[in-house]
């Protein structure tokens, strides 16, 4: 475990302070966990991109599908006669 230093604004320090109390949780745990989201998010929002660039990247190669045979495909659940995935 590492020590890292943070400055708190008081807008900050404050609401943290009271939350802890309330919470009965010290402000370090609180920070941690603060922490941990963040970086959770921040790697779901790098793995979204990455997606997002790969999806563009298929649409220029003509990697895409008509909206009408996902349409075809879509209306074709729930019935008898559900059709197969339409292929690029």
């Amino acid at each position: 475990m590492s020590i890292t230093s943070v400055r708190l604004n008081d807008d900050v320090d404050k609401p943290l302070d009271l939350l802890a109390k309330k919470l009965d949780r010290s402000k370090n745990y609180l920070i941690n966990q603060a922490f941990k989201e963040f970086l959770v998010k921040q790697s779901l929002e790098e793995s979204r991109w990455q997606d997002t660039l790969e999806a563009l990247e298929s649409i220029k190669s003509g990697q895409s599908i008509d909206e009408a045979d996902v349409n075809a495909w879509l209306n074709s659940w729930g019935t008898g006669a559900r059709t197969t995935s339409p292929k690029p």
